[in-house]
Protein backbone atom coordinates (compact mmCIF):
# COMPACT_ATOMS: atom_id res chain seq x y z
CA UNK A 1 0.00 0.00 0.00
CA UNK A 2 2.68 2.21 0.82
CA UNK A 3 4.40 1.62 -2.39
CA UNK A 4 1.33 3.03 -4.59
CA UNK A 5 0.42 6.01 -2.38
CA UNK A 6 4.50 6.61 -3.43
CA UNK A 7 4.02 5.93 -6.81
CA UNK A 8 0.72 8.02 -7.19
CA UNK A 9 2.34 11.17 -5.72
CA UNK A 10 5.58 10.33 -7.78
CA UNK A 11 3.60 10.46 -10.63
CA UNK A 12 1.19 13.50 -10.00
CA UNK A 13 4.58 15.41 -9.88
CA UNK A 14 5.73 14.87 -13.21
CA UNK A 15 2.27 14.92 -15.04
CA UNK A 16 0.35 17.72 -12.75
CA UNK A 17 -2.21 18.36 -15.42
CA UNK A 18 -2.77 14.56 -15.91
CA UNK A 19 -5.95 13.77 -17.75
CA UNK A 20 -6.61 11.25 -15.68
CA UNK A 21 -6.91 13.88 -12.98
CA UNK A 22 -10.88 15.11 -12.47
CA UNK A 23 -11.33 18.53 -14.04
CA UNK A 24 -11.84 20.09 -10.46
CA UNK A 25 -8.35 18.93 -9.44
CA UNK A 26 -6.92 20.11 -12.76
CA UNK A 27 -4.18 23.41 -12.36
CA UNK A 28 -5.27 26.21 -13.92
CA UNK A 29 -3.41 27.73 -17.03
CA UNK A 30 -1.72 30.81 -16.31
CA UNK A 31 -0.33 31.11 -19.31
CA UNK A 32 -2.44 33.26 -22.21
CA UNK A 33 -4.42 32.18 -25.15
CA UNK A 34 -3.68 33.40 -28.57
CA UNK A 35 -5.34 36.67 -29.39
CA UNK A 36 -5.67 37.47 -33.77
CA UNK A 37 -3.80 40.73 -34.10
CA UNK A 38 -6.15 42.83 -36.51
CA UNK A 39 -4.87 43.11 -39.71
CA UNK A 40 -2.84 46.68 -40.68
CA UNK A 41 -4.77 48.69 -43.32
CA UNK A 42 -3.11 49.50 -46.60
CA UNK A 43 -2.88 53.10 -47.33
CA UNK A 44 -5.77 53.85 -50.39
CA UNK A 45 -4.64 55.08 -53.14
CA UNK A 46 -5.80 58.57 -53.64
CA UNK A 47 -8.45 58.98 -56.52
CA UNK A 48 -7.43 59.77 -59.38
CA UNK A 49 -9.34 62.64 -61.25
CA UNK A 50 -8.76 62.94 -64.73
CA UNK A 51 -8.60 66.72 -66.12
CA UNK A 52 -11.07 67.91 -68.45
CA UNK A 53 -9.36 69.19 -71.98
CA UNK A 54 -8.92 73.07 -72.07
CA UNK A 55 -11.54 75.00 -73.73
CA UNK A 56 -10.11 76.43 -77.07
CA UNK A 57 -9.85 79.96 -76.92
CA UNK A 58 -12.66 81.77 -78.60
CA UNK A 59 -10.34 84.09 -80.43
CA UNK A 60 -6.34 84.59 -81.19
CA UNK A 61 -4.46 87.53 -82.29
CA UNK A 62 -2.14 87.27 -85.30
CA UNK A 63 0.35 89.06 -87.46
CA UNK A 64 -0.99 89.10 -90.96
CA UNK A 65 2.86 88.87 -92.59
CA UNK A 66 3.41 86.49 -90.43
CA UNK A 67 0.38 83.68 -91.65
CA UNK A 68 1.07 80.52 -93.69
CA UNK A 69 -1.56 77.92 -94.70
CA UNK A 70 -1.69 74.69 -94.17
CA UNK A 71 -3.85 71.45 -95.08
CA UNK A 72 -3.42 67.92 -93.28
CA UNK A 73 -2.84 64.92 -95.46
CA UNK A 74 -5.67 62.34 -95.39
CA UNK A 75 -5.79 58.49 -93.57
CA UNK A 76 -8.44 55.83 -93.83
CA UNK A 77 -6.54 53.94 -91.19
CA UNK A 78 -8.43 53.93 -87.69
CA UNK A 79 -11.53 55.29 -86.15
CA UNK A 80 -11.91 59.06 -85.62
CA UNK A 81 -9.70 60.06 -82.54
CA UNK A 82 -7.16 58.23 -83.90
CA UNK A 83 -6.83 59.59 -87.62
CA UNK A 84 -7.62 63.40 -85.71
CA UNK A 85 -4.70 62.39 -83.45
CA UNK A 86 -2.47 61.22 -86.61
CA UNK A 87 -3.58 64.41 -89.31
CA UNK A 88 -2.79 66.94 -86.57
CA UNK A 89 0.83 65.09 -85.60
CA UNK A 90 1.49 65.37 -89.34
CA UNK A 91 0.29 68.87 -89.64
CA UNK A 92 2.35 70.03 -86.74
CA UNK A 93 5.45 68.04 -88.33
CA UNK A 94 4.79 70.15 -91.31
CA UNK A 95 5.07 73.38 -89.67
CA UNK A 96 8.00 72.66 -87.68
CA UNK A 97 8.17 76.01 -85.31
CA UNK A 98 5.07 77.86 -86.70
CA UNK A 99 2.55 78.62 -83.97
CA UNK A 100 -0.80 77.40 -84.71
CA UNK A 101 -3.67 80.39 -84.46
CA UNK A 102 -6.72 78.83 -86.30
CA UNK A 103 -7.55 75.54 -87.15
CA UNK A 104 -10.84 74.16 -89.10
CA UNK A 105 -11.62 70.87 -88.68
CA UNK A 106 -13.98 68.85 -91.41
CA UNK A 107 -15.20 65.74 -90.25
CA UNK A 108 -17.02 62.75 -92.12
CA UNK A 109 -18.57 59.86 -91.09
CA UNK A 110 -20.48 59.12 -87.81
CA UNK A 111 -18.51 60.12 -85.18
CA UNK A 112 -18.70 62.15 -82.57
CA UNK A 113 -17.47 65.46 -83.66
CA UNK A 114 -16.75 66.82 -79.75
CA UNK A 115 -13.48 63.80 -79.96
CA UNK A 116 -12.04 66.27 -82.68
CA UNK A 117 -11.74 68.93 -79.78
CA UNK A 118 -10.85 66.76 -76.64
CA UNK A 119 -7.88 65.67 -78.95
CA UNK A 120 -6.84 69.36 -79.98
CA UNK A 121 -6.98 69.76 -76.68
CA UNK A 122 -4.80 66.92 -75.33
CA UNK A 123 -2.16 67.67 -78.65
CA UNK A 124 -1.22 70.73 -77.64
CA UNK A 125 -1.24 70.53 -73.73
CA UNK A 126 0.85 67.32 -74.30
CA UNK A 127 3.58 69.49 -76.21
CA UNK A 128 2.44 72.70 -74.25
CA UNK A 129 2.08 74.57 -76.62
CA UNK A 130 -1.09 77.31 -77.04
CA UNK A 131 -4.95 76.01 -77.88
CA UNK A 132 -5.36 77.63 -81.24
CA UNK A 133 -9.48 78.38 -81.78
CA UNK A 134 -11.15 76.36 -83.60
CA UNK A 135 -14.10 75.14 -85.16
CA UNK A 136 -15.32 71.73 -86.30
CA UNK A 137 -17.38 70.84 -89.14
CA UNK A 138 -19.30 67.68 -89.99
CA UNK A 139 -19.70 66.91 -93.97
CA UNK A 140 -20.55 64.35 -96.31
CA UNK A 141 -17.43 62.90 -97.35
CA UNK A 142 -13.99 63.32 -97.51
CA UNK A 143 -11.93 61.80 -101.30
CA UNK A 144 -10.55 59.17 -99.50
CA UNK A 145 -12.14 55.95 -98.76
CA UNK A 146 -12.14 55.77 -94.88
CA UNK A 147 -10.91 59.26 -94.53
CA UNK A 148 -12.70 60.79 -91.38
CA UNK A 149 -10.79 64.43 -90.43
CA UNK A 150 -8.98 66.83 -92.79
CA UNK A 151 -7.43 69.50 -90.94
CA UNK A 152 -7.04 73.16 -92.43
CA UNK A 153 -4.25 75.18 -90.32
CA UNK A 154 -3.54 79.23 -89.56
CA UNK A 155 0.16 79.51 -88.55
CA UNK A 156 2.25 82.19 -87.25
CA UNK A 157 5.84 81.87 -88.85
CA UNK A 158 8.77 83.53 -87.19
CA UNK A 159 9.27 86.12 -89.74
CA UNK A 160 7.28 87.67 -92.41
CA UNK A 161 5.85 85.81 -95.22
CA UNK A 162 3.58 88.35 -96.08
CA UNK A 163 5.22 91.22 -95.83
CA UNK A 164 2.30 93.31 -97.74
CA UNK A 165 -0.65 91.41 -96.58
CA UNK A 166 -3.32 89.12 -97.31
CA UNK A 167 -6.40 88.61 -99.62
CA UNK A 168 -9.58 86.54 -98.50
CA UNK A 169 -11.46 85.79 -101.15
CA UNK A 170 -14.99 84.35 -101.09
CA UNK A 171 -16.69 81.28 -102.07
CA UNK A 172 -16.75 81.18 -106.00
CA UNK A 173 -20.32 79.10 -107.02
CA UNK A 174 -20.45 77.19 -109.96
CA UNK A 175 -24.13 75.46 -110.46
CA UNK A 176 -26.09 73.20 -112.67
CA UNK A 177 -29.97 72.65 -113.03
CA UNK A 178 -29.34 68.72 -113.18
CA UNK A 179 -28.48 67.60 -110.22
CA UNK A 180 -26.47 64.49 -111.74
CA UNK A 181 -23.96 67.18 -113.73
CA UNK A 182 -20.31 65.95 -113.65
CA UNK A 183 -18.48 68.36 -111.10
CA UNK A 184 -15.21 68.85 -113.77
CA UNK A 185 -17.07 71.59 -115.58
CA UNK A 186 -18.05 73.60 -112.50
CA UNK A 187 -15.05 73.00 -110.81
CA UNK A 188 -13.32 74.94 -114.23
CA UNK A 189 -16.03 77.69 -113.65
CA UNK A 190 -15.51 78.14 -110.28
CA UNK A 191 -11.51 77.98 -110.42
CA UNK A 192 -11.47 80.46 -113.37
CA UNK A 193 -13.84 82.88 -111.21
CA UNK A 194 -11.23 82.46 -108.35
CA UNK A 195 -8.16 83.17 -110.65
CA UNK A 196 -9.59 86.52 -112.01
CA UNK A 197 -10.47 87.31 -107.98
CA UNK A 198 -6.83 86.24 -107.97
CA UNK A 199 -5.78 89.01 -110.43
CA UNK A 200 -7.91 91.67 -109.39
CA UNK A 201 -6.57 91.68 -105.81
CA UNK A 202 -3.24 92.23 -108.05
CA UNK A 203 -1.78 88.99 -107.32
CA UNK A 204 -0.87 85.93 -109.36
CA UNK A 205 -1.77 81.99 -109.30
CA UNK A 206 1.96 81.49 -107.60
CA UNK A 207 0.86 83.66 -104.59
CA UNK A 208 -2.25 82.17 -103.94
CA UNK A 209 -1.40 80.08 -100.46
CA UNK A 210 -4.79 77.77 -99.71
CA UNK A 211 -7.48 76.59 -101.94
CA UNK A 212 -10.45 74.90 -100.68
CA UNK A 213 -13.34 73.61 -103.14
CA UNK A 214 -17.18 72.65 -101.54
CA UNK A 215 -17.77 69.65 -104.31
CA UNK A 216 -22.01 68.38 -103.85
CA UNK A 217 -20.94 65.19 -105.21
CA UNK A 218 -17.82 63.46 -106.71
CA UNK A 219 -16.60 59.69 -107.46
CA UNK A 220 -12.76 60.45 -108.49
CA UNK A 221 -11.64 63.41 -106.79
CA UNK A 222 -7.81 62.62 -108.62
CA UNK A 223 -8.83 64.49 -111.47
CA UNK A 224 -10.61 67.12 -109.87
CA UNK A 225 -6.93 67.77 -107.36
CA UNK A 226 -4.80 67.58 -110.34
CA UNK A 227 -6.96 70.18 -112.18
CA UNK A 228 -6.94 72.58 -109.13
CA UNK A 229 -3.19 71.74 -108.70
CA UNK A 230 -2.68 72.61 -112.30
CA UNK A 231 -4.07 76.36 -111.61
CA UNK A 232 -2.70 77.02 -108.11
CA UNK A 233 0.25 75.09 -108.33
CA UNK A 234 1.39 76.65 -104.77
CA UNK A 235 -1.34 76.38 -102.75
CA UNK A 236 -2.43 74.28 -100.13
CA UNK A 237 -5.07 72.24 -101.17
CA UNK A 238 -8.10 70.76 -100.03
CA UNK A 239 -11.39 69.08 -101.56
CA UNK A 240 -14.73 67.75 -99.75
CA UNK A 241 -18.34 67.31 -99.94
CA UNK A 242 -20.81 69.29 -97.79
CA UNK A 243 -23.56 67.06 -97.61
CA UNK A 244 -24.02 63.27 -98.46
CA UNK A 245 -26.84 63.92 -99.97
CA UNK A 246 -26.25 67.02 -102.24
CA UNK A 247 -29.99 68.65 -103.36
CA UNK A 248 -28.03 70.20 -106.33
CA UNK A 249 -25.17 70.46 -108.56
CA UNK A 250 -22.40 72.69 -107.38
CA UNK A 251 -18.95 73.61 -106.92
CA UNK A 252 -17.34 76.31 -104.43
CA UNK A 253 -13.88 77.32 -104.43
CA UNK A 254 -12.20 80.11 -102.11
CA UNK A 255 -9.04 81.37 -100.94
CA UNK A 256 -6.43 82.95 -99.61
CA UNK A 257 -3.78 84.80 -101.48
CA UNK A 258 -0.13 86.55 -100.62
CA UNK A 259 -0.46 90.37 -101.76
CA UNK A 260 2.08 92.12 -103.61
CA UNK A 261 1.24 95.29 -102.71
CA UNK A 262 -0.30 96.51 -99.68
CA UNK A 263 -3.48 97.99 -99.54
CA UNK A 264 -4.28 101.94 -99.44
CA UNK A 265 -6.19 101.68 -95.72
CA UNK A 266 -5.91 98.55 -93.08
CA UNK A 267 -9.40 96.58 -94.81
CA UNK A 268 -10.60 96.53 -98.20
CA UNK A 269 -13.43 95.06 -99.69
CA UNK A 270 -13.89 94.69 -103.60
CA UNK A 271 -16.41 93.76 -105.83
CA UNK A 272 -14.36 93.43 -109.19
CA UNK A 273 -16.44 93.39 -112.38
CA UNK A 274 -16.96 89.83 -114.61
CA UNK A 275 -17.82 88.63 -111.02
CA UNK A 276 -21.09 87.83 -109.05
CA UNK A 277 -22.66 91.14 -107.45
CA UNK A 278 -24.06 90.90 -104.07
CA UNK A 279 -25.48 92.92 -101.39
CA UNK A 280 -25.12 90.36 -99.19
CA UNK A 281 -21.21 89.79 -99.01
CA UNK A 282 -17.90 91.66 -101.06
CA UNK A 283 -15.89 88.97 -103.77
CA UNK A 284 -12.83 90.24 -101.51
CA UNK A 285 -11.20 91.47 -98.85
CA UNK A 286 -7.67 92.98 -98.59
CA UNK A 287 -5.84 93.29 -95.46
CA UNK A 288 -3.08 94.96 -95.04
CA UNK A 289 -0.05 94.68 -92.71
CA UNK A 290 -1.24 94.40 -89.13
CA UNK A 291 -3.31 92.37 -86.26
CA UNK A 292 -5.97 89.87 -87.31
CA UNK A 293 -8.75 88.24 -85.16
CA UNK A 294 -9.37 84.86 -86.17
CA UNK A 295 -12.38 83.31 -84.01
CA UNK A 296 -13.90 79.77 -83.52
CA UNK A 297 -16.88 78.61 -84.37
CA UNK A 298 -19.96 80.41 -82.31
CA UNK A 299 -22.96 78.62 -82.96
CA UNK A 300 -26.52 79.17 -83.26
CA UNK A 301 -29.60 76.95 -81.84
CA UNK A 302 -32.98 76.66 -82.89
CA UNK A 303 -34.72 78.01 -85.65
CA UNK A 304 -35.55 81.81 -85.09
CA UNK A 305 -34.56 84.84 -85.88
CA UNK A 306 -34.10 86.39 -82.09
CA UNK A 307 -32.00 82.57 -81.51
CA UNK A 308 -29.61 83.34 -85.03
CA UNK A 309 -29.16 87.42 -83.16
CA UNK A 310 -28.21 85.79 -80.21
CA UNK A 311 -24.90 83.57 -81.77
CA UNK A 312 -23.53 87.24 -83.27
CA UNK A 313 -24.34 88.62 -80.24
CA UNK A 314 -22.16 86.34 -78.54
CA UNK A 315 -19.89 86.93 -81.33
CA UNK A 316 -19.63 90.76 -81.70
CA UNK A 317 -18.82 90.49 -77.68
CA UNK A 318 -15.68 88.00 -78.76
CA UNK A 319 -14.49 90.47 -81.48
CA UNK A 320 -15.23 93.57 -78.56
CA UNK A 321 -12.81 91.32 -76.02
CA UNK A 322 -9.64 91.16 -78.60
CA UNK A 323 -10.23 94.58 -80.05
CA UNK A 324 -12.67 95.05 -83.60
CA UNK A 325 -15.79 94.46 -84.09
CA UNK A 326 -18.22 93.63 -86.64
CA UNK A 327 -17.29 96.54 -88.94
CA UNK A 328 -13.89 95.10 -89.33
CA UNK A 329 -14.71 91.87 -90.20
CA UNK A 330 -12.74 90.66 -93.37
CA UNK A 331 -13.92 87.45 -93.74
CA UNK A 332 -16.98 85.28 -92.82
CA UNK A 333 -17.74 81.61 -92.73
CA UNK A 334 -21.66 80.59 -91.86
CA UNK A 335 -21.90 76.50 -91.95
CA UNK A 336 -25.60 76.26 -91.99
CA UNK A 337 -27.60 72.88 -91.93
CA UNK A 338 -29.86 73.57 -94.39
CA UNK A 339 -30.82 76.11 -97.09
CA UNK A 340 -33.76 77.28 -95.06
CA UNK A 341 -31.83 78.03 -92.07
CA UNK A 342 -29.19 80.01 -94.43
CA UNK A 343 -31.87 82.30 -95.55
CA UNK A 344 -32.54 82.89 -91.66
CA UNK A 345 -28.71 83.60 -91.25
CA UNK A 346 -28.87 86.12 -94.39
CA UNK A 347 -31.62 88.07 -92.92
CA UNK A 348 -30.17 88.55 -89.81
CA UNK A 349 -26.05 88.78 -90.25
CA UNK A 350 -27.04 92.55 -92.02
CA UNK A 351 -28.39 93.67 -88.83
CA UNK A 352 -24.56 93.14 -87.47
CA UNK A 353 -22.10 93.29 -90.59
CA UNK A 354 -21.32 97.03 -92.46
CA UNK A 355 -24.29 97.07 -94.98
CA UNK A 356 -22.15 99.49 -97.19
CA UNK A 357 -19.23 97.35 -96.98
CA UNK A 358 -20.06 93.83 -96.05
CA UNK A 359 -17.08 91.14 -95.66
CA UNK A 360 -16.01 88.55 -98.04
CA UNK A 361 -17.92 85.46 -97.25
CA UNK A 362 -18.79 81.99 -98.16
CA UNK A 363 -21.93 80.06 -96.70
CA UNK A 364 -22.76 76.57 -97.64
CA UNK A 365 -25.03 74.21 -96.55
CA UNK A 366 -22.93 71.11 -94.23
CA UNK A 367 -24.10 67.90 -92.28
CA UNK A 368 -23.48 68.69 -88.93
CA UNK A 369 -22.04 70.73 -86.17
CA UNK A 370 -20.66 69.52 -82.72
CA UNK A 371 -24.20 69.92 -80.69
CA UNK A 372 -26.67 68.48 -81.62
CA UNK A 373 -28.96 71.05 -81.11
CA UNK A 374 -27.18 73.83 -83.13
CA UNK A 375 -28.69 75.00 -86.10
CA UNK A 376 -25.71 77.03 -87.97
CA UNK A 377 -21.84 78.05 -87.10
CA UNK A 378 -20.22 81.27 -87.51
CA UNK A 379 -16.42 82.58 -87.71
CA UNK A 380 -14.74 85.12 -89.00
CA UNK A 381 -11.40 86.49 -89.21
CA UNK A 382 -11.19 90.51 -88.46
CA UNK A 383 -8.79 93.16 -88.73
CA UNK A 384 -7.70 94.49 -85.22
CA UNK A 385 -8.05 98.02 -84.25
CA UNK A 386 -9.64 99.15 -88.05
CA UNK A 387 -11.95 101.58 -88.49
CA UNK A 388 -14.76 100.92 -90.97
CA UNK A 389 -13.03 99.08 -94.14
CA UNK A 390 -13.12 101.20 -97.12
CA UNK A 391 -15.55 100.14 -99.81
CA UNK A 392 -13.68 99.79 -103.32
CA UNK A 393 -16.33 99.03 -106.20
CA UNK A 394 -19.76 98.91 -104.13
CA UNK A 395 -22.33 96.16 -105.10
CA UNK A 396 -24.92 96.91 -107.50
CA UNK A 397 -28.34 95.19 -107.51
CA UNK A 398 -28.98 91.55 -106.14
CA UNK A 399 -27.78 89.08 -108.52
CA UNK A 400 -28.55 85.48 -108.13
CA UNK A 401 -25.69 84.90 -106.15
CA UNK A 402 -27.08 85.35 -102.70
CA UNK A 403 -24.29 84.82 -100.21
Amino acid sequence: MRGLVILGLAWAWVWPDAAWMPAAQRPRQDWPLPVAEPKKKEPEEPTQVLELPKEPPASVIADSTRLSFYVSPLTGQGLLSQQARQTLRSLLGQMRNAAVVKLRAFVAGTGDLRRVQAVVSETFTERRLPLPALTVVQVGALPLAGAQVVLEAVAQERKPVNPHGLAFISGQAATAPDPLAPPGPLLEKSLGDLRNAVHAAGSTEEDVLRVTCFIASFDDWSPLRQQMARVFPRAALNLLQPQRAPTRALVECEAVARLRTPPDTPLKLINPPGLPQSPFYSQIALVGPGSLVFTGAQLGFRFSEEDARLAFQRLGRTLQEAGTSFHAVAMSHIYPLSGAIGELVRRVRGEFYNGKAPPASTMLAFEGLPSLDASFGVDVVAVRGAAAPAAGDPAPAPSSSRQ
